[in-house]
């Protein structure tokens, strides 16, 4: 059986893999003692990243900018999720008791006081906010 390894055998590999478990897993350290954590990189090694190149960052679903994710997201921790269904008139009252900024109630203030909306992506929409496409 080809184990990829030749420089130890399986139990040392078992043992080997054991104590980094935790490290892959929950992409921290896990020992209790510090001198048991595995050593970083070299000063002439390259960091460990899983992707070397580039930044991992959230994504932004087709339709939407980033901007419009970073908006409709303070919208959202705004307004809070056991509101709706909501009138814009009770949207605007929410966001100002929950200390909304200035800029989250000059925009709530546009909708239309007795319409009804029934979560926050139908008070974006109404704000002309733009919408996820969907993917097949």
């Amino acid at each position: 059986m080809e184990r990829g390894s030749d420089k130890h055998g399986p139990r040392q590999d078992e043992q080997l893999a054991h104590e980094v478990e935790g490290l892959v897993r929950g992409a921290h350290a896990t020992h209790a003692q510090e001198w048991k954590d595995p050593e970083p990189s070299g000063e002439d090694q390259p960091d460990v990243d899983r992707a070397p190149h580039a930044t991992l960052v959230g994504g932004v679903p087709a339709g939407l900018s980033p901007e419009d994710v970073e908006l409709r997201s303070e919208l959202a921790s705004v307004l809070g999720k056991e509101i709706y269904p909501v009138t814009g008139e009770q949207a605007c009252a929410v966001a100002e008791s929950n200390g909304a900024p200035d800029r989250m109630l000059s925009l709530l203030r546009r909708l239309d006081a007795g319409a009804t909306y029934a979560n926050v992506q139908d008070i974006w929409s109404a704000l002309g906010g733009g919408a996820e496409a969907q993917r097949f």
